[in-house]
C-alpha cells in the first residue's frame, strides 16, 4: 500500500501546528523530518526541541531522515519522541550495521539512505537487516529540486535484490515527487512517497494526497 509522507521542511514554520493539522486532515500517513547538521549536507534544518514540538503536535507517526554525521548520537532522543522510522546515510558512519541494530533495539524501524551518486551496491550488505531503504531522487540539503530520472534504476535494482535476498524492506523516495514522478516511482517499486514543496503548495491538499496514492 502506498503511503504519503509530507516533508515538514516545506511547511510554514511560523504556522507549523496549523500545517500539521491540515496535512493530517488531508490524509497524510506520516510526517517526514529532515535533520541536517550543516556538515553532511550544506544546510541546517530543525533541532531536537523543534522535533519534540512536532511529535507533541502530530497524531500520525514520524519518519526521521538523518543527514548528519555520527547518526547514533540522536537515537535516544528520537526514541523518547516516539518516532516510528529512523534512517541515516551509509556515508555517515563506518559502523552501519551497529547503527541499524541500535535503532532497532530502540524500538524504531531502521532505514538506510542513498544519495543520487551512491550505488545500491554500497548497501547490499545491509538489506537483510534494514526495514526500509530511502532513495534520494534529488541531492539532499535543499527543497524544491528537480527529480533525477536515473534514480529509477536504483529502484529496479532494489526490487531485484529484495526478491533475490528473500526479504521485505519498504522502498521510500524523496525529492521532486509530484503526480508524474510519483507514478514513475510506484511503477518501479516504491511504496513510501515523501513530498515537500509540491504538497504544501497544493490548493487542495486532500485531492493531491489522494492522487499521489492512487494506482
Amino acid at each position: 500500500m502506498t503511503k504519503v509522507l509530507p516533508s515538514l521542511l516545506a511547511s510554514d514554520f511560523s504556522n507549523l501546528d496549523r500545517d500539521i493539522k491540515e496535512m493530517e486532515a488531508a490524509g497524510a500517513d506520516m510526517f517526514h523530518l529532515d535533520i541536517m547538521d550543516g556538515q553532511f549536507v550544506p544546510n541546517i534544518s530543525y533541532g531536537i526541541p523543534v522535533c519534540e514540538a512536532i511529535s507533541k503536535s502530530s497524531s500520525i507517526p514520524l519518519d526521521v531522515h538523518l543527514m548528519t554525521y555520527d547518526p547514533t548520537q540522536f537515537i535516544e532522543d528520537f526514541k523518547n519522541m516516539g518516532v516510528e522510522m529512523l534512517s541515516f546515510h551509509i556515508e555517515a558512519t563506518p559502523h552501519a550495521h551497529r547503527a541499524v541494530q541500535e535503532i532497532k533495539n530502540a524500538g524504531m524501524k531502521a532505514g538506510i539512505a542513498l544519495n543520487p551518486q551512491t550505488p545500491v551496491e554500497a548497501i547490499k550488505h545491509l538489506l537483510r537487516d534494514v526495514d526500509f531503504v530511502l532513495i534520494m531522487t534529488v541531492n539532499p540539503g535543499f527543497g524544491g529540486q528537480t527529480f533525477i530520472d536515473s534514480c529509477l534504476d536504483k529502484l529496479d535494482d532494489l526490487v531485484a535484490l529484495r526478491k533475490s535476498l528473500d526479504t521485505d524492506f519498504d522502498i521510500e523516495v524523496d525529492g521532486g515527487i509530484n503526480d508524474e514522478t510519483a507514478q514513475l516511482c510506484k511503477s518501479h517499486g516504491a511504496n513510501l512517497l515523501v513530498s515537500g514543496s509540491y504538497l504544501f503548495k497544493a490548493s487542495d491538499k486532500e485531492k493531491t494526497i489522494f492522487k499521489l496514492k492512487e494506482d
